[in-house]
């Protein structure tokens, strides 16, 4: 009785997601769910370029032969800068048979990880930071901008395929929150960035985004002129002068 049950609640969620792919977003589900769809199906061939199986090779030989499995994160990250940022279930099987591993075990890793996208993302792929000291600092308030100005909602695609946003747990840049990240897939896995864009405000995403779309470069890192990295703003008020050593680092002073 209870396996009828189940089995008739996946077969109406089934039909959920195949009557309009935003529904899938509403399940929290989703996140390891995969309907196949005529873009995404294993059907559809996929290989790595022949410069990035030089890479692939590159990168076993990083491994004893018989701990192939141990190079399934950076194959898939290769494998999603190729494919425009995001891992069909047929690029994840060509993993699978380089590793020689069932299938299963490159699914597990790619639906646990947030760095691996399984839907499609902009050429552009921006990420803000939504932990707790980005929060604080405005981070809700940066994503907004981001939404309203790019006029799509978090994980949807613009039209013209240039922008996505999406949320990515804690960075590491907590000194300088709130910050975005921008994962650039206009030039495949040959120009592929990631940088970090610290201390901004919701009109200096808007600026970036702006600078992206004519083809720039915008400078990565803090974006207060008033500070120089992580330093505080306007410069060190203390410990200015170079630091001495504890008399215990002298052996012969011990």
């Amino acid at each position: 009785m209870l396996g009828r049950l189940a089995s008739k609640r996946l077969l109406e969620i089934r039909q959920a997601f195949r009557q309009s792919p935003q529904a899938a977003r509403s399940f929290s589900t989703a996140l390891n769910y995969h309907i196949d769809s005529p873009d995404n199906n294993p059907e559809l061939p996929w290989e790595f370029t022949d410069k990035n199986k030089e890479k692939v090779r590159e990168i076993l030989s990083h491994y004893p032969s018989n701990y192939k499995q141990s190079a399934v994160i950076p194959l898939l990250d290769l494998a999603q800068q190729q494919h425009g940022g995001w891992l069909p279930v047929s690029a994840m099987n060509a993993v699978a048979k380089i590793i020689e591993v069932a299938p299963i075990r490159v699914y597990e890793v790619a639906t646990f990880y947030s760095m691996f996208n399984r839907t499609k993302v902009g050429k552009y792929h921006l990420l803000v930071c939504g932990t707790t000291p980005c929060m604080i600092r405005g981070s809700r308030e940066i994503e907004e901008a981001l939404l309203k100005h790019l006029g799509v909602k978090r994980n949807e695609v613009t039209k013209d395929g240039l922008f996505s946003v999406g949320e990515m747990e804690c960075m590491g840049c907590c000194v300088n929150a709130p910050m975005i990240t921008v994962a650039d897939y206009s030039n495949g896995s040959e120009g592929y960035t990631y940088n970090y864009y610290e201390d901004v405000t919701p009109e200096k995403v808007v600026e970036i985004v702006e600078k992206l779309r004519r083809g720039e470069k915008p400078p990565h890192g803090t974006q207060n002129p008033k500070r120089v990295r992580s330093g505080p703003e306007g410069g060190n008020a203390t410990l200015l002068s170079e630091p001495k050593p504890p008399p215990c680092r002298d052996l012969d002073a011990c």
